[in-house]
C-alpha cells in the first residue's frame, strides 16, 4: 500500500552521472524527510543524504559532499539523487527512505526511518 521505489541506477564509467529518483506511493511524500542510503555486500549500510520535510535542509556524508545533490519535486512525489563526478567507490546499492523528522543530528541514522524502498544497483568502473 505505502511503498518507496527507487530507479535510476545502472552501469557508468568513472567521472560520469546519475540521477537516482524516490517515488512514493499510498502517501504524500512532501511531509516526510528522505534519506538515502548505500550498501556493498558485506559491509554496513551507509546514510548518503537527507532533505528535509521542514524546510527542504540538506544533509550530506563527508564522503560525497560536492558530488551529491538531493532534492524533490513534490508535484511527481518524488525525491531525487543527484550524482556527479562518480568514483568506483560510490559502487552500491542505493536506498531511499522516508521518516517524520526535521534531520538535523539525527539524519544518518536508519532507525528513525519508516519506509525504505528497494534499492537500485549503482555501478561504476574505472
Amino acid at each position: 500500500q505505502q511503498q518507496l521505489v527507487e530507479s535510476g541506477g545502472g552501469s557508468v564509467q568513472a567521472g560520469g552521472s546519475l540521477r537516482l529518483s524516490c517515488t512514493a506511493s499510498g502517501f504524500t511524500l512532501g511531509y516526510y524527510s528522505v534519506g538515502w542510503f548505500r550498501q556493498v555486500p558485506g559491509k554496513e549500510r551507509a546514510a548518503v543524504s537527507c532533505i528535509s520535510h521542514r524546510d527542504d535542509t540538506t544533509y550530506y556524508a563527508d564522503s560525497v559532499k560536492g558530488r551529491f545533490t538531493t532534492s524533490r519535486d513534490n508535484a511527481k512525489n518524488t525525491v531525487y539523487l543527484q550524482i556527479d563526478s562518480l568514483k568506483p567507490e560510490d559502487t552500491a546499492v542505493y536506498y531511499c527512505a522516508a521518516g517524520n523528522h526535521r534531520g538535523g543530528p539525527s539524519w544518518d541514522r536508519s532507525r528513525i526511518y519508516d519506509f525504505w524502498g528497494q534499492g537500485t544497483q549503482v555501478t561504476v568502473s574505472s
